[in-house]
């Protein structure tokens, strides 16, 4: 993705609110289905994750997992959100 577009999409991901928590199930397939749902209706979403992922994962790892499984693309991770957009 060139730099102009990701400047893009992380200044719109800035004015957003998270559309969705995941807590301690972790990533599930009605996560996954439901993150699905909201790329197609709004293209860029923002997920909060909590800070302990089931299975010892890392964020970073959890995000590129979510990003693979939605077959979207991981724009950015600060904190405890992710920022995805297909």
């Amino acid at each position: 993705m060139e730099k102009d577009k990701l400047y893009k999409l992380k200044a719109e991901a800035a004015g957003l609110k998270p559309i969705l928590n995941i807590g301690k199930n972790g990533i599930t397939d009605p996560v996954i289905e439901e993150v699905k749902k909201q790329l197609k209706a709004y293209r860029l979403v923002k997920i909060k994750m909590l800070r302990t992922i089931p299975g010892g994962e890392d964020i970073r790892d959890a995000a590129q997992k979510l990003a693979e499984s939605t077959k979207s693309t991981l724009i950015e991770i600060r904190g405890n959100t992710v920022v995805l957009y297909r």
